[in-house]
Formats: structure tokens, C-alpha cells, sequence
């Protein structure tokens, strides 16, 4: 990626919406990246950026221990919008009143903007935004109007034009704010002055190049899983350093059902891509490894470590490998935990990494983009759709698709349950209006009757959702016909199994996988 890209900064400061800020910001074209809100000015001020975004937060500013960054950030002449919080913090550092709320606001609310504004120009004087605050910006600072107000926030939203200074006390990156995202374009695109350059076709050529310049005759292995985002990984690095690329593919035993036969299909000798492939069946190994361990947090750190010690055994085979490629994408690093904000559960190759590894350096050549970035990448690089939108798997596989200790007896319920429930989505035709769905092995057993016989057996979880980025996610309603069906096929087809549910969840608060 060129040095010279447009670049939009957003501050962490705790948020639960901070990756959808993120988000929104690449909607318009612009780069941006999350960083916490620690990070010494002059680091800031080395990415050269175009704008600052400082996100929402948990606390309240006023408070000894509340997470603030200094007033010279507010200084440095880069415009600066500030988020509910993000608003609240930008008041406190220049001088303004924040205190406690007479009345909280939460949820949608009608907010009366001032469309003479930078914000909120062309836009309708009374919308419907988004609320979640407990403080409010009582008194405004100095040199600063109130664009916007609410019944009970009478500086809904403030501004200093002439110091490119804006805040809101409401989220313009979630979809309940009717016209958040034509906000934030005024933000990124008009007053921070960015073109709107940031793209796929440019990202591939700068990524192979910086590659190219990066790993020089060194030789890369790359963990290559059969998923979307090491499938990616592994085309991309193989454009920029063809055969000093080994691709190494590991089959725990965690995978979905006849799944490692088709990644050797692929990527194999026979297959399309001119890649050195290693297959290692190392099943038993991991089972043995991970007996008995049921908590979540420590299967995916088992899993990662033993990753991570089958590549070097590999790589000590072929000669000296200096550096470990991975598919590690955004929302893996975002949820691993970044700057004060909550760690929700560590990705096998972020959080999940022992502190020694038998490599110079690993290359993650993805870990700035989201999900949907990622597929169109594949697109560029002419990697088939039908493999581009692959059913996303995580990396611990099934792993964290079983609830409880993990048996080879478990894993075979898990594939069978998994391999009707896509097979019947896909002949129903809405697979692909689906981002995400599958079969997960709850560690409940309950009482069932087949035939004339009793049975105490497990009961498997149905999951569907769709998401925009993986980092929110709605549960889809799939029709009670299909759900009915496979249902069926499933307590009569998999042995073991005598109850089926169903996940309606939504991300938050529950995560896209069980574990």
C-alpha cells in the first residue's frame, strides 16, 4: 500500500460501535485506521492524517480515571469529530461543562439539526439518530455553536468551524441514525478534503509490491487453511514471490465434513494455483492436545500455539523460513482487544499466539480490511467465486463449534449436522443471501424417544446470520419449512444426536460463533 493514501485516524476510546466507525469510513472510500487512544501525538501525527474520529466510550469524562488523550491533538490543525464521548471529551479538554443528564437518552431519537452546517447540510432539519448517553455537554466551549438539539440535549451536536472542530452526542455510524453515513461522508470527504482513492485494484498492486519489496528472496510459509481469507493471502503472496512461497495445510481434525480433501483439490498439485502445498493430517495430535479442556479462551489458545509448532516442524523440513503468513483480517484484531477496549475473544492467530515463534517475522498482508474487502481482493486476483464466498470458518475450526471437551465422536455429530444444514440451505437457494450459517454441538443432553425406544442424547444449535462486516450481525429468519426439514434429517441421519434449536440471536450480545 502506498505511503501516500488518504488516511482517517479513529481514536478508541473504549467504545462498543469503534469497528463500525471504521467501517462506515471505508464505505466512503477513505482509509482509515482504529488505534487506541494512548498513542503518543507524535505517532499520530507521523500517519499524516487527513481527519481524526474520536470514538464513543463506556465512562464519563469527568471522572479521575476516565481514558482522555491531550488538547494539543485538538491543536495540530487536522479537523477533529468527536462521537458521543468522543463529543464529550472534546468539550471537556476546551473548556466546556459536561455533567450528568437530567433525563439519559438511549435509542432512537428525534434530533433538530442545523442543515446551514457542515454535518448536516442537505439533510433533513429533524431526523431520527441514535442515542446512548448518561452526560451531556451542558455549556458548549468557547467559539462553539450548537448545531443540533433534542427535547432533553440541548447541544445534541456542536461546531467550530474555523478550527474544523465538530461533535455529536449521538452515533452517526450505526443504521438507526437515518442519514449517519451521509454525515460522516460530509466529514471525510468534505471538510477533511479526502478524494475517495481507496479501492481493491490499488490495494492489490501496492500490497504486491510492498510484498515484493518486503520479503526479497526470503522464503514464506503460509498458513493456509482452505478459507477465504488465507485462500486470499496465500494468491496474493504468490503473485509477489511465486515459488519462495510454501503453503502448509493443516488438517486438525476440526474441519467440516470431507473439507481437507477439497482445500488439497484446490490448492494441491492438481489444482489451478502454482503453489508448493503441504498437507499434515495431524487429527490425533490436536485431540490429544485438546482433551478435557472445555473453557473457550484456552481451546483457542491451545489450537493457535500447536499451529504455530506444526509450521515449524514444516519449516525446519524445507530449510530456513524467515517469515509466517497468516489471513489475519481487521475484526480478528479488533476483537483480540486494541488500546482499553474489551477483548472479546482471542483469534488463534492474534490473541492465540505463544510468545516464542521460530520465525523472523509474520506477515499478515490482509489485517487491515474487513470481510467484504477481502472477497473483493479475491475478485481482483481472479480467484473463483465459488471460492471467494466460501462459507466463512474460523480458524479453530470446529473447535469452537462444540460446547464442552472436544471427542472425535463429537466431531463426526458436528460434520453430519453442519454438512445437511448447508447442503439444505444451498438447495433452497438462499445461500447466498446468507453471510454466515452452521451446525454447532451444544454439551446438552436430554431425554428423547425414537421408535419405541428411549434415547439421552446431544442437542445441535442451528446458527444463521447476516452482516455487512462481521462485526454486528442479525439472526436470519429462515423459513420454518427448511428449518423443519433439516431438523428432520438430522435426528434421523446423525447418530447421537435427538434434539435440534435454533439461534436467534443477535451480535451483540452474543458473537457470530458459540465459542
Amino acid at each position: 500500500m502506498s505511503d501516500q493514501r488518504e488516511m482517517i485516524i479513529v481514536m478508541d476510546f473504549g467504545g462498543q460501535y469503534n469497528q463500525l466507525i471504521a467501517r462506515r469510513i471505508r464505505e466512503c472510500k477513505v482509509y482509515c485506521e482504529v488505534v487506541s487512544y494512548k498513542m503518543p501525538l507524535e505517532e499520530i501525527l507521523a500517519k499524516k492524517p487527513k481527519g481524526i474520529i474520536f470514538t464513543g466510550g463506556p465512562n464519563s469524562v469527568y471522572a479521575d480515571d476516565a481514558p482522555r488523550c491531550g488538547r494539543e491533538i485538538l491543536e495540530a490543525g487536522i479537523p477533529v469529530l468527536g462521537i458521543c464521548y468522543g463529543a464529550q471529551l472534546m468539550a471537556y479538554l476546551l473548556g466546556g461543562e459536561v455533567t450528568t443528564a437530567p433525563v439519559s437518552e438511549y435509542g432512537k431519537t428525534q434530533v433538530s439539526t442545523d442543515p446551514h452546517t457542515a454535518l448536516f447540510h442537505g439533510l433533513p432539519q429533524t431526523q431520527i439518530c441514535w442515542m446512548s448517553h448518561t452526560d451531556y455537554i451542558s455549556r458548549v466551549p468557547e467559539g462553539f455553536r450548537i448545531t443540533a438539539t433534542t427535547s432533553d440535549c440541548p447541544a445534541a451536536a456542536m461546531e467550530n468551524d474555523d478550527r474544523k472542530l465538530y461533535a455529536v452526542q449521538f452515533h452517526p455510524e450505526v443504521q438507526h441514525t437515518e442519514h449517519g453515513t451521509e454525515m460522516l461522508y460530509h466529514f471525510v470527504r468534505e471538510v477533511c478534503g479526502c478524494a475517495g482513492e481507496w479501492e481493491m485494484h490499488s490495494f492489490v498492486q501496492d500490497s504486491i509490491e510492498r510484498l515484493r519489496a518486503q520479503i526479497g528472496d526470503a522464503r514464506v510459509l503460509c498458513a493456509l487453511s482452505g478459507g477465504v481469507d488465507s485462500s486470499v493471502a496465500a494468491v496474493l503472496l504468490s503473485k509477489a514471490v511465486g515459488k519462495q512461497l510454501t503453503c502448509v495445510f493443516v488438517d486438525h481434525g476440526l474441519l467440516r465434513k470431507d473439507e481437507g480433501d477439497e482445500v488439497e483439490r484446490i490448492f494441491g498439485p492438481e489444482g489451478p494455483y502454482d503453489l508448493n502445498f503441504i498437507r499434515v493430517n495431524a487429527a490425533e495430535h490436536f485431540y490429544e492436545k485438546l482433551a478435557g479442556v472445555t473453557e473457550p479462551e484456552n481451546k483457542r489458545k491451545i489450537i493457535g500455539e500447536e499451529f504455530i509448532r506444526v509450521f515449524e516442524a514444516e519449516s525446519k523440513k524445507i530449510g530456513h523460513v524467515k517469515y509466517l503468513a497468516q489471513g489475519t483480517i481487521y475484526p480478528d484484531i479488533i476483537e483480540s482487544g486494541l488500546g482499553d477496549s474489551a477483548t472479546i475473544k482471542s483469534h488463534h492467530n492474534v490473541g492465540g499466539l505463544p510468545d516464542y515463534i521460530d520465525f523472523d517475522e509474520i506477515i499478515e498482508p490482509l489485517r487491515m480490511l474487513f470481510k467484504d474487502e477481502v472477497r473483493k481482493v479475491g475478485l481482483e486476483l481472479g480467484i473463483p467465486e465459488t471460492l471467494v464466498f466460501r462459507q466463512p470458518f474460523p480458524g479453530p475450526g470446529l473447535g469452537v463449534r462444540i460446547i464442552g471437551d472436544i471427542t472425535s465422536e463429537k466431531v463426526r455429530m458436528v460434520q453430519e449436522a453442519d454438512a445437511i444444514f448447508r447442503e439444505e440451505v444451498a438447495a433452497a437457494g438462499i445461500d447466498r443471501s446468507i453471510s454466515q450459517y452452521y451446525a454447532a454441538l451444544t454439551n446438552m443432553r436430554s431425554v428423547g424417544v425414537m421408535g419405541d425406544g428411549r434415547t439421552y442424547d446431544y442437542a445441535v444449535t442451528l446458527r444463521a446470520v447476516t452482516t455487512s462486516d462481521f462485526m454486528t450481525a442479525e439472526a436470519v429468519p429462515i423459513p420454518w419449512e427448511i428449518l423443519f426439514k433439516v431438523t428432520n434429517r438430522i435426528v434421523n441421519e446423525v447418530k447421537g444426536v435427538n434434539r435440534v434449536l435454533y439461534d436467534c440471536t443477535s451480535k451483540p450480545p452474543a458473537t457470530i460463533e458459540l465459542e
